[in-house]
């Protein structure tokens, strides 16, 4: 699996084009061929994925159950807007102007990467949600990250 890391400003071009910065090529996997699929994201961004990486996610989904009316309603969600995008010769990515209007984006984005994927933010929408820290950081990593069960007192006990 892929672990991408690393936050790039951009500007994207009149026609929807970015140039994807070096750093982050660089990590993008030989597997995906400088190709990729974009899609709407969460919280209004859009994400990224490099080729292989989309392929293991796609199958994942394609698993589900579509019997199940959430699955179905899931998967229509998931794959709503995903554009298949190839790098161009000057290193850039044209992003489907539907999907720009959807996560805000006019000029100025915020590339995130992490794990397997490259958020896609406007920028002052990124800068709002990044400066929106939680009041207790570190009780959101106990909750998140803390393993259940599992106390410092029971860790002291041989």
């Amino acid at each position: 699996m892929t672990n991408l890391i690393g936050e790039y400003e951009c500007k994207i071009d009149e026609k929807g084009r970015i140039i994807l910065p070096a750093g982050l090529k660089k990590q993008i996997a030989p597997e995906a061929k400088d190709h990729f699929v974009i899609n709407r994201g969460f919280e209004s961004c859009l994400v990224l994925y490099p080729m292989n990486e989309w392929q293991g996610i796609s199958e994942e989904i394609n698993r589900l159950n579509l019997y199940n009316r959430k699955n179905r309603n899931f998967a229509r969600y998931f794959y709503r807007g995903a554009t298949e995008l190839a790098l161009d010769n000057n290193n850039r990515l044209l992003f489907p102007k539907t999907l720009l209007t959807y996560a805000g984006i006019d000029r100025e984005v915020i590339l995130f990467a992490f794990s397997n994927r490259i958020e896609v933010w406007a920028k002052a929408r990124y800068e709002s949600l990044m400066t929106d820290e939680p009041e207790d950081f570190a009780l959101l990593a106990e909750e998140v990250m803390g393993k259940p069960g599992k106390s410092e007192e029971s860790e002291n006990v041989p």
